[in-house]
């Protein structure tokens, strides 16, 4: 659902691309995983020279999400404290970078010790290693008892009844995906503290091609400023389902890349 490439045919009608553009798409239509794809023109957006193409294609889905949950569902700045779970994964990786830039407070769940190096890199100032400790507990004790003004959650069940355990009164649960699962919720979990709780979907946020267009550049603008720190695995194409079961196996960190073999 998300590639980048160089135009090599538009059709009659077409002003926003050119045949030997790179460009490059996230979103609906499925099909990524080709050497040539057609494409609706509205769905596609520039990529500027001073980005590479596979940095575009690892970034631009996660980036528009990343975008959605800090600058759209809760405007993240200074002053706010936020909770990210799964915080090296390819939005979450992302998502630290761009909080701490825009001078919010970041605690990050990962897994393991080495991914926890790796979220320091990527802009947490503070890391839980779930695995080790309980989460909530370390969250209430870092923000002082108060809690976060936002968790931003793509784990879904496992993590859910501690995501809002840890935030502030009125705060934001914003699940943008359920790696573990659909979670149990009902209306008195949300009551309890007047939380805010969410499901943005990309598709909506980017569907009309000006707020695609303008989303995509500030993601680009951030790339080429050196805010976002990228980090590409990359797989020839013909190795989908080996970059595939690395995903699963949780082998990999930051974005994979698929490039066609020739």
């Amino acid at each position: 659902m998300e590639a980048s490439g160089v135009v090599i045919e538009v059709g009659p009608e077409v002003s926003s691309c050119k045949v030997g553009d790179v460009v490059a798409y996230a979103g609906h239509p499925v099909g990524a995983y080709t050497e040539e794809q057609v494409l609706p023109a509205e769905r596609v957006v520039q990529v500027p020279p001073s980005v590479d193409p596979k940095i575009a294609a690892a970034i631009l889905f996660k980036g528009l999400t990343a975008h959605i949950l800090l600058r759209q569902v809760f405007k993240v700045g200074p002053g706010h404290t936020i909770l990210c779970h799964a915080a090296v994964g390819g939005v979450g990786t992302l998502a630290c970078q761009w909080a701490n830039a825009l001078g919010a407070t970041v605690i990050g769940t990962v897994s393991t010790k080495e991914k926890a190096i790796l979220a320091k890199e990527n802009g947490c100032h503070h890391v839980i290693i779930y695995t080790e400790e309980n989460f909530v507990d370390r969250v209430m004790e870092i923000t002082s008892g108060k809690g976060v003004d936002a968790v931003y959650d793509s784990v879904g069940k496992d993590t859910f009844k501690g995501s809002l355990a840890c935030i502030k009164n009125c705060g934001y649960l914003v699940l943008f995906g359920m790696a573990s699962g659909e979670p149990e919720i009902t209306f008195k979990d949300l009551n309890k503290k007047s939380v805010i709780f969410t499901v943005p979907g990309i598709f909506f946020y980017t569907e009309n091609r000006h707020n695609l267009a303008a989303a995509s550049e500030e993601v680009f603008s951030y790339v080429e400023k050196g805010v976002f720190r990228v980090q590409v695995n990359q797989y020839p194409l013909s190795q989908a389902i080996q970059a595939h079961l690395d995903l699963q196996n949780r082998k990999t960190t930051g974005s994979i890349v698929l490039v066609p073999d020739n």
